[in-house]
């Protein structure tokens, strides 16, 4: 079953927790607006499932970790991301090797 939403702003919300897997497979979101909640941990890579993102923000939260590959997050800029604890990868600084 695929999910169609057009546009969802959940910004300003309260949401605490990991940002959900079901916002990948067969979804599709013109706009995604995660922005200004208190998640945490990392993106999740199903994201990278959805069938269109045209733009996805989710910045000022408290993820970690890198940055999925592929798409939609290689057309991304760096706004999408900032002022999270601890994200890395592109668009933003590199991730260190340990």
């Amino acid at each position: 079953m695929t999910s169609s939403v057009m546009n969802l702003n959940l910004s300003r919300n309260l949401l605490q927790g990991k940002i959900p897997e079901g916002f990948g497979p067969r979804s599709y979101f013109t706009v995604l607006d995660l922005s200004y909640n208190n998640l945490k941990g990392p993106i999740p890579s199903s994201i990278s499932g959805a069938s269109f993102i045209g733009h996805l923000d989710i910045s000022h939260n408290h993820l970690c970790g890198k940055i999925p590959v592929g798409s939609p997050f290689d057309h991304l800029e760096a706004a999408s991301f900032m002022f999270n604890d601890c994200l890395c990868g592109k668009p933003l600084r590199a991730c260190l090797k340990h």
